[in-house]
């Protein structure tokens, strides 16, 4: 065999290769790794410095405190005071039932409070902090600090609650505050404010509190704060102190206010109805009524689903707005703007007089006086004083519908009155357009005049709230100005007591003959010395005007209306308006008693104690002055004189018994009776 010895020479110099190799590859790396080095140090160590300073440092958000509401005297509607919860954020914690029972043993934690909590964290993203345990005391406080260590992920948060302390009492006006929903979240994002709100859990939801939500939130601080590698605070490193709201005061007398729902109240059961009582001269509204009512606080921190269920099966409606978003038939209540009308577009001269034997005749249809009255020759000024359907039948043919809702409109029928509320309803004034779209059936869409009929007595397709109403006998009190209703009469800073009263001028002036003005006012005057009111406003201090009505709920088919006989759904809705004094009104209001029966024996003693309360002269005294000082003209010229001879009247209200319709929102348009219609006639524009 061969053997052949190593070339030494040939495997030194291809060791020396591998070793050179191998030494550039080492150096490269260290090369690499000293450039990486020197990028994150040197190139890149400002952006770390200030992701690092991030992570050290964060801001916390401060919320400000709400603005409070108050009545036109001071006293307190609404407030926030200062508390403590107990916060988690369900993401940090893979058991909350462990950490729950564990807390309990610190601090008392209800049933109620750990099914609001779960229901919170069923529909809340896992890594927003849920409040545990509200109202906690300064005691309970102290013992979880001491206690934190245990529960290093679990937060005691000081929080701003809000507070109803008059309870029920205008609670419909007041509204009330709820936790910010996702609905709310899009709204907040759509203005560009969400960040404005962060820290706060709680807005506005209804009534004043919804209106006001931007004057009355404030402007949230915040914290820039050192936090440990745990995430807990350590120490404030710069702050900027929260904007409390705005403080509202209001144009609502509290003590008016709890008179007047005091009077819904009949034998212990509170009465469904509504009222609305307006200065005339500025349109502050002084009371604002709608029962039953319901307790605010329950909606401030989630209200119980026992108690919402309550709340919304009730058959009354607590929870309905009535005065701007329930709409009624007004009955007889709506006379005084017909005849205006028929007066001012030379429909009927105000000293015509009309044979009256009980009904009106169109066609083959009699619509009849209720009770079956006959008053013989009356005009305008008695028509309205005895309420007589059979005048003001007549009379709604001749106008017809279209001129009439072109008219009534300026007073505030038909359409939102502005007051400063969300939810307002327009109701319904109808006209040929109105009806033309509001069926689908073509043989319903046409006008006719036997509608017109039913309308100009407040029946028929006519549906208005009680602040439409209310707002029209203001108008019509302070002879056609027409001053915006409203609620706020100032807004007060709290940081340096700066005050912006909210003084509102006539938004128009509704061309009117004062001559014609002065034949409804005066009629109006005497429906309360010798007419259906007569009785209600005996001896009064004062000289007040007024018209009673009473409106049906459903169609009594040409039958008597017996009360007796009908489940209490189906009696009657008793209505008033009025103002007072007469002569230079200081105070119009529209009230209804819902199924209360006849508007002179049930909501005109209302309207009596209501005016005798707010015309005291202790209680005008102040007023006065309150109203000189926020700049408002506190007179209105006369159009009554003081001498008007009592006329002996002995007629209870009388309402049309034909085609009643109680609130035509609340019904299938095309299920509603269609009204007989007479042959054509061209003394009828509605033909």
């Amino acid at each position: 065999m061969f053997e052949f010895a190593p070339k030494k020479g040939v495997n030194r110099k291809k060791l020396l290769i591998r070793v050179f190799v191998a030494m550039l590859l080492v150096l490269s790396c260290f090369g690499l790794l000293i450039y990486r080095l020197y990028f994150l140090q040197i190139v890149r160590y400002q952006g770390f410095s200030e992701r690092a300073e991030r992570n050290r440092i964060t801001l916390l958000p401060i919320p400000p405190k709400r603005g409070d509401v108050v009545d036109r005297n001071g006293e307190v509607l609404a407030r926030s005071y200062r508390d403590y919860t107990i916060e988690i954020v369900p993401h940090d914690f893979k058991d909350l039932d462990a950490l729950i029972n564990e807390l309990q043993e610190i601090i008392a934690i209800s049933p109620l409070d750990i099914k609001r909590f779960k229901q919170r964290v069923a529909g809340t993203n896992r890594y927003t902090s849920i409040p545990l345990r509200r109202n906690i005391t300064d005691k309970e406080a102290a013992l979880f600090a001491a206690n934190s260590y245990k529960f290093p992920k679990v937060s005691l948060k000081a929080r701003w609650v809000r507070e109803y302390p008059q309870g029920e009492t205008a609670a419909h006006l007041i509204g009330y505050v709820g936790r910010i929903s996702e609905k709310d979240q899009e709204k907040l994002e759509e203005k560009g404010i969400e960040g404005n709100y962060r820290g706060t859990d709680l807005i506005g939801k209804k009534g004043i509190e919804l209106s006001y939500e931007t004057q009355l939130h404030g402007k949230t601080g915040w914290q820039e704060v050192e936090i440990s590698a745990s995430g807990k605070p350590v120490r404030i490193l710069r702050s900027t102190d929260p904007e409390p709201g705005l403080n509202l005061r209001l144009s609502v007398d509290l003590g008016l206010q709890k008179l007047a729902e005091s009077l819904f109240v009949k034998n212990g059961v509170v009465e469904r109805g509504a009222l609305v009582a307006i200065d005339p001269r500025s349109g502050q509204v002084l009371a604002y009524v709608s029962s039953p009512s319901y307790d605010p606080n329950l909606f401030v921190d989630g209200i119980d689903v026992d108690d919402w269920r309550r709340l919304a099966d009730d058959e009354n409606s607590p929870l309905l707005n009535r005065p701007i978003s329930g709409t009624f038939p007004v009955g007889s209540t709506y006379k005084p703007f017909v005849g205006l009308a028929a007066m001012q577009l030379g429909v009927r001269a105000p000293e015509k007089r009309v044979y009256d034997p009980g009904y009106f005749e169109y066609g083959k249809q009699r619509f009849r006086n209720a009770g079956g009255a006959v008053y013989g020759n009356i005009d305008m000024h008695r028509a309205i004083v005895v309420s007589s359907d059979t005048f003001f039948f007549s009379l709604g043919p001749e106008i017809g519908v279209d001129r009439l809702h072109d008219f009534t409109i300026q007073f505030g029928f038909g359409k939102q009155t502005g007051i400063d509320l969300v939810g307002e309803k327009r109701g319904i004034l109808p006209s040929k357009e109105w009806k033309s779209k509001a069926f689908k059936d073509p043989k319903k869409k046409s006008w006719l005049v036997g509608e017109t009929i039913s309308v100009a007595v407040g029946q028929g397709y006519n549906s208005f709230t009680i602040m439409q109403l209310a707002q029209a006998t203001s108008v019509l009190a302070a002879n056609g100005v027409y001053m915006r209703p409203h609620l706020v009469n100032l807004l007060e800073n709290p940081l340096d007591g700066s005050v912006t009263p909210i003084v509102k001028e006539p938004e128009y002036i509704i061309p009117l003959n004062q001559k014609y003005i002065d034949v409804v006012k005066k009629a109006m005057v005497q429906v309360t010395r010798s007419g259906t009111a007569r009785r209600v406003f005996a001896g009064a201090d004062y000289l007040s005007a007024g018209k009673t009505g009473t409106a049906q709920v459903f169609n009594l088919r040409g039958s008597r209306y017996n009360a007796r006989n009908l489940k209490k759904r189906l009696h009657d809705h008793a209505l008033y308006i009025g103002y007072a004094p007469a002569d230079n009104p200081k105070i119009a209001l529209a009230l209804i008693v819902e199924n209360g029966g006849w508007g002179s024996t049930v909501a005109a003693p209302i309207a009596r104690k209501v005016f005798d309360y707010w015309l005291s002269p202790q209680r005008q005294k102040v007023y006065e002055e309150s109203l000189i000082n926020d700049g408002y003209d506190t007179t209105i010229s006369p159009a009554i004189e003081d001498n008007i001879d009592a006329e002996s009247e002995s007629s209870p209200d009388t309402e049309v018994p034909e085609n009643p319709l109680s609130n035509p929102e609340d019904k299938p348009l095309d299920t509603r009776p269609e009204i007989f219609r007479g042959p054509n006639s061209s003394q009828y524009p509605d033909e």
